[in-house]
């Protein structure tokens, strides 16, 4: 920037005046001195010479934020600015932000534009009055204030900060300080005197730096087209005048100047000139290059991509200051959202200018910031903007100074640092207070953690320091176990240290993360301290006595980071030590090399882009995305392939991976890309697409030569179709998807098909893509990592329990030495370690660790974990479910041998049997290796062969068996056939029937069906009393080919199916063919054993999706304990076979049934999951028969009465469940806490090990409250625990049992809840104290001995053994006592109402079955249920009344006949209001005043065009029990407030999904007649009548 224009004047000859600005502190602690310092700057005032224009005056007010009083050119009279000062009132406010309130004069106050007379050599003076010091920092605004010349006085108080004030004045002597504001006339002379030596010969003294000489890279790029032709030469004299201010040269000043319309030109690059007469003398020769449109957007892309790099001259990479100086007169042409974002990303600074013609919001959006954007009239007022372009350079170069550190703490908040906590904060804040944050140099962030890491704030949240300080001050230690340091790390590397985030690593900012943590980590945190420092993050670890030194270091950036302290209250000691590395981190910091470039190993990669129509405006910033992309890879036909694929409705393949084989080729395709357009978007379509068609070896595909392969795709919407069983096939075949998607898209969805969550990458529009390519990259990386060549998978399983304390140094020793000989660095091996007592405990999966020393330091670590009993049975089978698949990073379905080497002290306390024959049906290779202690019988049956079974005396004899294992090991090949196990899984009896559609649909396809059947029949063991098999055929009906019972050898069935034809025929009436074989097939008279427990199978194999509706078939063969396994093509619809199928996994997909064959190893795998499932896994020892397990809900008081009381209640709760079996999913657990009102703690579903519910229980906190509302409560867990959605096994005859632990009476009643929770089955439990009320219990319990009673909570356990003989009695088979009265069956008038208008054309079928099947359910009759039907859209029509019809009969045909109305638009409001004066009438049947309950059943699928408030009011007001159910168009609220209460509101994703709400409905119809009241009767001599009344009304009364 110029030096400020210097006058000459003597003593003699008189100043031309002053330029004085007050600067006044209005923050709260100045209310009182606020009139003393109005009266000091009227003094000050009457001094001066304003009235012949010689001074000028500004006065402006700060707090938090600076608000100017009035400007220097506002007031050329004294007494105008006399009078508006003594009429200032106190702003007020905190914090003091003096820094900001200097920067803001310095930008805002002192500028011709304000009136300022700077650049005509008049002195500019700053008089600051504060009274405290200032809150932020005031280093960079007091000095740019010295840049420009300024004269600052400052003058505080004895609470002013002494130091600062002599900061910001301009010399020693201009700091002035009085007692209080009171005192200032005392030093009004003095003041005077200063102002009066003013003089306009002024140097201002030199800063440290002086920003404008620092040196720059400066790039005009100028608006050339026809429409700024004539303020063109205005346009080249201002870009000369400019240059003339710099301080051009080779190691100084740097200018480009580029001009643009339609295309761009660069007349000469940052390099081309290093003199100022040379770069004059090229702009002095520039001519407008005429030409439109105006392509601004192309304009700025080209410069990033062309001057701002190195080889232009840029010296960007160097730390330069890049600025971009851009002169347009019009708007442009193409967008410029990305390349703008872009060049801000890259820190280069953008300052627009533009005219009247520009558009202002675009310039703004170009430019670095809103007040970067500057305007004229015309070009030819340009001059006019030269001082405001000087400032703004000025302060770029402010914001560029040196890019100082983002820091980030990382504090350890588990249980064990909690009396160290404040320490933690304490320090925190030091180090803080030692930060530049106020100036916006230093960052930070806080993360706390224990289990999970929780951000406390992002870098990026708070731009004071004062704002961090508070908040650290404020933070709560958030507790929890374990500790895991590893996930944590893993945690601030992927979203901390981000952009998003604030992190601003890629403008070369140091990042800084300092740990502090007070022990070892109960996680590996290998990979995530390598991927820090891969990063370049440098981290200081510090601990305590109690951490582990060597994983301090470990995480660490060097040795000289690991700090330590014994215990935290000792952290100021090193405060200074970590000052001093925190001052020596430097810009300039290479990240430790990793040790291969996986970037450049060879892979294929597809993008799959969503051209529909809801993504036409951001089509080219996805082409812009995937060309940047591609020109990062190192395409060749032996190097990187790409392909190319729109979709929306279709699929279109631009090339294949086998097309092109050089990037100018594919990069020139990519440019020529537009939208399809077009809808719906159906991307599981696509996804299949893709699968069959581009990963493949005749398009190019080298998946099955190991070539990593990736599926980018970018899609602006939600699928219209199911991605589910694509999105599996793809993860299947090891296609590592990425998915991008916008704030339109599913982010469920996306993560569904991405290959695990964090693959799913997120913009907001897809003109912002750009912001997530580093991200691409980054997990590409990751994927080629992931992606190893197939050779073996090592999987060690060792014995943890007590007995192998000692052994346990042995075992680790032994298995470093294994890993030693294995190939894991160049990614052949893969290893993971489980150790296991009672539980098993992955110590790391198979994809953990890519490198050797990674794994050798891990398992160096391992602690042994300790335990009994020692359950090798259990944790076979864990490895086999857990540890054994493609997510933990097994690669069996590729081929790859798959090895357990278990080390074992002794005999197995469960069985073995079950999963060692798993395991080997997995083709698992299983050494066992044993001591004398062991079982040998046991190893033998573990070990996939008999050699493969070995023994030593003593664990510390391992290594004399090291080379008979590695012999073994090497004899390992790919191509391995399991031999045949003791005990076949498949051979355990089982029922299975084959559904086969027979349709037209399915003629080609049929002959691969029969031969697939036929190959699973072959591999059954079929026999009488063996497996058993059936054949069934359908298509519009369903004919059986034989039953179960029909065949009793192998020969026979294969013999029937090989003379199997299609039936032919449509349509294809799957619905109706399940209802078939669930009646007539599954069935004890066709040979179904499943009464006697057999497992039963039904394998589908469909080809199209089904005319009729499956839910309820389907739900009815879940019910019934049937293993349904669908197999579909891609005519199927596959969310139509998850519904049908067992459970979503158990559904497969081929693209044809001629490729069936290739599902023939999931399906037998499936099998043996079914089989595994319907077979207990440990020996069945009963005296008479084997439970199914039971579910437990514990319901504890934790009222304010209980606060003693409860850590006994929670010792009880842990003692029964070590009773309990949990583990292998026999019975199951749930806590609810409650006091006024019922809390969940966890339910049923949640937890599937003992040891995770042991640990939630331990923690548990109690809530308190009053009043104690035990009846709520008891109803809470009727409605929402004892449900099949938390977790529940009623409906599966599964015993429901609830123990209540109570200490004092209810404050509500206890009785219709209790009757519900017996009605339901649910055998209670209720034990309470000597406060409890005895008779509330005993009502509560099931039945008289169910209710239990000690003295006090502490003696809990006197009845443990009583409660424990109880559970063990409870049987499967309970007939629930019967209530006084059936609620079901009382009569009860129902009205549906249904939205039948055009936006429910599609889903009305659905409604209607719905209703019919309600209504089957109904106890219809005159004097029994009435109902009605109600259609509406905009108007209201009765379909029947509830007098017309009297027999379920007639209901239900005319309910059949129904037909939506359609139109709109869907009046709610009207059509309630409609049934209230015209249904729920006496003339219409409804028996409302005779006390008959009234119920409105609402089924609606849009908002409502009218209000409902009043009708919906006069409803409840009715006494009528509105039930309302809504789909996702529904507006919830309104469902909500239309329904009795909110929990009668429900809700489902499509009215097609309504059948899932059909028992929840039903519920809540009984909970509505548990709440209609008997009204009391009224007696008149030897008459009663009964009435009944909605409880409501008594409410009222």
């Amino acid at each position: 920037m110029a030096t400020p224009m210097i006058p000459t004047v003597t003593v003699v000859t008189q100043p031309t005046g002053r330029d004085v600005v007050f600067l006044l502190d209005g923050s709260d602690g100045t209310r009182t001195g606020f009139p003393a310092m109005q009266d000091f700057v009227q003094r000050v005032v009457e001094r001066l010479s304003v009235d012949d224009n010689k001074d000028r005056v500004s006065v402006v007010q700060y707090s938090r934020d600076p608000a100017v009083q009035f400007y220097l050119n506002r007031y050329a009279t004294k007494v105008e600015i006399l009078d508006t000062v003594r009429g200032l009132r106190h702003k007020g406010g905190i914090p003091l932000n003096t820094g900001a309130a200097l920067q803001y004069l310095r930008d805002t106050v002192f500028t011709a534009s304000a009136g300022s007379r700077r650049l005509e050599g008049v002195p500019q003076v700053l008089i600051l009055l504060s009274g405290k010091g200032s809150s932020d920092s005031i280093d960079a605004a007091a000095s740019a204030l010295k840049q420009l010349g300024v004269l600052t006085f400052a003058i505080g108080t004895r609470s002013s900060d002494s130091r600062e004030l002599r900061k910001i004045s301009h010399n020693a002597n201009s700091a002035l300080s009085v007692s209080e504001f009171t005192d200032l006339p005392h030093i009004l002379q003095q003041l005077q005197s200063s102002l009066e030596a003013v003089v306009i010969d002024i140097t201002p003294e030199p800063p440290t730096v002086l920003v404008e000489t620092a040196k720059k890279d400066i790039v005009f790029l100028l608006d050339g087209s026809n429409s700024t032709r004539n303020g063109f030469p205005a346009m080249r004299d201002f870009v000369e005048k400019v240059v003339e201010k710099l301080n051009v040269g080779e190691n100084k000043d740097r200018v480009s100047v580029v001009q643009y319309s339609r295309d761009t030109e660069v007349h000469f690059y940052l390099k081309t000139f290093t003199t100022r007469e040379d770069i004059v003398d090229s702009i002095r020769g520039l001519r407008p290059r005429g030409g439109g449109p105006l392509n601004t957007g192309s304009a700025l892309q080209y410069v990033s991509d062309n001057v701002f790099t190195n080889s232009s001259g840029s010296r960007r990479l160097q730390g330069v200051p890049q600025m971009l100086i851009l002169l347009k007169g019009g708007r442009s042409f193409d967008n410029v959202d990305t390349p703008a974002s872009a060049l801000k990303q890259q820190g280069i600074f953008v300052i627009g200018i533009g005219t009247r013609s520009s558009d202002s919001g675009e310039l703004q959006k170009i430019s670095y910031d809103p007040n970067f954007a500057l305007s004229v009239s015309e070009f030819t007022d340009i001059q006019n903007v030269q001082e405001q372009l000087l400032s703004l350079i000025s302060t770029a170069l402010l914001r560029a100074t040196p890019l100082t550190p983002t820091v980030v703490f990382l504090l350890d908040g588990s249980n064990g640092t909690r009396t160290g906590f404040p320490a933690m904060q304490d320090f925190v804040q030091r180090v803080i207070e030692r930060l530049s944050v106020d100036d916006n140099t230093d960052r930070v962030s806080v993360v706390q953690y224990s289990r999970d890491p929780a951000v406390q704030f992002y870098l990026n949240r708070y731009t004071t320091k004062r704002e961090i300080l508070d908040t650290v001050r404020d933070l709560r230690h958030i507790g929890g176990i374990p500790l895991n340091t590893g996930a944590a790390l893993q945690y601030v590397r992927d979203t901390v240290f981000t952009p998003s985030a604030g992190s601003r690593r890629l403008e070369g900012v140091p990042q800084v993360l300092i740990l502090l943590s007070g022990k070892g980590s109960s996680d590996s945190i290998d990979a995530a301290a390598s991927a820090l420092k891969q990063l370049g993050v440098l981290t200081f670890a510090i601990g305590t006595r109690s951490s582990d030194s060597r994983e301090l270091r470990k995480i660490s950036h060097n040795a000289n980071s690991a700090l330590s302290v014994s215990e935290f209250t000792d952290l100021p000691h090193i405060l200074q030590q970590l000052q001093s590395s925190l001052e020596a981190v430097v810009i300039d910091i290479t990240p430790e090399p990793p040790t291969v470039l996986v970037e450049t190993a060879k892979k294929d990669i597809v993008f799959l882009l969503d051209g529909s129509n809801s993504t036409r405006n951001g089509f080219p910033a996805m082409r812009d995305f995937v060309e940047k992309v591609v020109e990062k890879l190192n395409v060749g036909e032996n190097k990187d392939r790409v392909s190319v694929v729109q979709y929306s409705r279709d699929t279109e393949v631009h090339f294949y991976l086998k097309t092109f084989t050089t990037r100018e080729d594919i990069v020139d395709s990519i440019r020529g890309l537009r939208p399809r357009g077009g809808g719906p978007l159906n991307t599981g379509s696509a996804l299949q697409y893709v699968s069959d068609n581009v990963f493949t070896n005749s398009s190019g595909s080298r998946r099955l030569q190991g070539v990593p392969q990736m599926l980018i795709l970018l899609k602006g919407g939600r699928s219209f179709d199911n991605v589910d069983t694509p999105a599996s096939a793809l993860k299947q075949q090891g296609i590592f998807v990425i998915g991008i998607g916008t704030r339109s898209s599913d982010s469920g969805e996306l993560q569904k098909i991405s290959y695990d969550p964090n693959f799913a990458l997120s913009v907001s529009e897809f003109t912002d893509i750009q912001n997530v390519q580093e991200q691409l990259l980054s997990l590409i990386s990751t994927a080629l990592l992931r992606a190893t060549p197939l050779t073996p998978t090592v999987v060690f399983l060792l014995d943890g329990s007590n007995g192998t304390r000692t052994g346990f140094p042995a075992m680790q020793d032994f298995v470093q030495r294994v890993i030693e000989r294995l190939s894991v660095d160049d990614n052949t091996d893969r290893v993971s370690v489980v150790q296991y007592s009672r539980d098993p405990a992955v110590q790391f999966y198979l994809n953990r660790y890519t490198t050797k020393r990674e794994i050798l330091d891990t398992v160096r670590d391992l602690r042994h974990i300790g335990g009994i009993p020692l359950n090798t049975g259990a944790a076979l089978q864990y490895v086999r479910d857990t540890v054994f698949t493609p997510s933990a990073g097994s690669r069996r379905l590729e081929g790859v041998p798959q090895v357990l080497i278990l080390l074992s002290g002794k005999g197995s306390s469960d069985s073995i049997d079950a999963a060692a024959s798993a395991l080997k049906q997995l083709g698992v290779l299983t050494f066992a290796i044993g001591t004398r202690s062991s079982d040998s019988r046991e190893l033998r049956k573990i070990s996939h062969n008999a050699n493969s079974a070995l023994s030593v005396s003593e664990f510390t004899d391992l290594p004399h068996i090291l080379q008979q294992l590695q012999s073994s090991l090497e004899a390992v090949v790919i191509d391995i056939t399991p031999e045949p196990p003791t005990v076949l899984v498949e051979t355990a009896k089982k029922d299975i029937v084959f559904l086969l559609d027979g349709s037209n649909s399915t003629r080609n396809g049929f002959p691969a069906m029969r031969d697939f059947v036929e190959k699973v029949v072959e591999k059954l063991n079929v026999g009488e009393n063996k497996d058993r098999v059936s054949v069934v055929q359908y298509s519009r009906d369903t004919e059986v080919h034989f039953y179960l019972k029909t065949f009793t050898t192998r020969e026979d069935i294969v013999d029937s199916i090989r003379g199997l034809r299609p039936r032919g025929g449509g349509p294809l009436n799957t619905g109706s063919a399940l209802q078939y074989v669930s009646d007539n097939v599954f069935t004890n008279s066709s040979g179904s054993r499943r009464l006697q427990g057999v497992p039963q199978m039904l394998i589908l194999l469909k080809g199209g999706r089904s005319f009729d509706n499956v839910d309820t078939p389907a739900s009815a063969l879940k019910q019934q304990g049937i293993f349904v396994i669908g197999i579909g093509t891609r005519s199927s619809d596959s969310g139509e076979l998850q519904k049908i199928s067992y459970d979503p996994n158990f559904a497969l997909s081929v693209s044809e049934f001629t490729d069936i064959q290739n599902v023939q190893e999931q399906l037998l795998s499936l099998i043996s999951t079914a089989l595994l499932r319907a077979t207990p896994l440990t020996p069945t020892v009963t005296v008479e028969r084997q439970t199914k397990g039971r579910d437990v809900v514990f319901l504890l008081d934790g009222s304010n009465g209980t606060r003693t009381g409860f850590p006994a209640m929670q010792d009880f709760v842990q003692r029964v469940i070590e009773r309990l079996s949990v583990d292998d999913n026999t019975d199951r657990v749930s806590v609810v806490q409650y006091s006024r009102d019922p809390a969940v703690q966890f339910y049923l579903n949640r937890y599937t090990t003992k040891r995770e519910i042991l640990d939630t229980v331990r923690d548990l906190r109690h809530i308190g409250g009053i009043p104690l509302n035990t009846g709520a409560a008891l109803q809470y867990v009727r409605d929402t625990v004892f449900t099949p959605s938390a977790g529940s096994r009623r409906l599966e005859g599964v015993p429901q049992v609830l123990i209540l632990l109570s200490g004092k009476g209810s404050s509500d009643s206890i009785d219709a809840a209790a009757s519900a929770l017996k009605q339901l089955g649910v055998l209670t439990f209720a034990i309470g104290t000597r406060s409890s009320d005895s008779r509330e219990l005993r009502k509560i319990s099931h039945n008289a001995n169910s209710a239990l009673s000690v003295s006090e909570f502490t003696d809990l356990p006197h009845i443990l053994q009583q409660l424990q003989s109880s559970l063990e009695a409870v049987v499967i088979d309970i007939t629930p006592e019967p209530p006084t009265v059936l609620v079901e069956t009382a009569k009860k008038d129902i009205v549906f109402l249904l939205d039948g208008s055009n936006s429910t054309r599609n889903g009305f079928p659905a409604m209607r079955d719905f209703v019919e099947k309600v209504v089957e359910k109904l106890n219809v009759g005159e004097n029994k249920d009435r109902v009605s039907v109600v259609q509406y859209s905009r108007d209201t029509e009765v379909h029947f009344y509830l007098k017309t019809f009297t027999t379920r009969e007639d209901i239900v045909d005319s309910i059949r006949g129904l037909r939506p109305r359609g139109g709109g638009p869907l009046n709610t409001g009207s059509a309630l209001q409609y049934v209230s004066d015209n249904v729920f009438t006496n003339s219409s049947g409804s028996r409302r005043l005779q006390g008959v309950p009234q119920m409105l059943i609402l089924l609606k699928g849009g908002r409502s065009f009218d209000n409902v408030d009043t009708p919906a009011s006069a409803l409840k007001q009715q006494g009528i029990f509105v039930i309302g159910i809504g789909t996702r168009s529904s507006d919830s609220g309104e469902l909500q407030k239309i329904s009795y209460d909110p929990n009668f509101a429900l809700s489902v994703s499509e009215f097609t999904d309504i059948q899932n709400v059909q028992e929840q409905l039903l519920s809540l119809i009984s909970t509505a007649l548990l709440r209609a009241t008997p009204l009391t009767p009224t007696v008149t001599g030897e008459k009663v009548t009964d009435f009944y009344i909605p409880r409501s009304w008594c409410d009222a009364i």
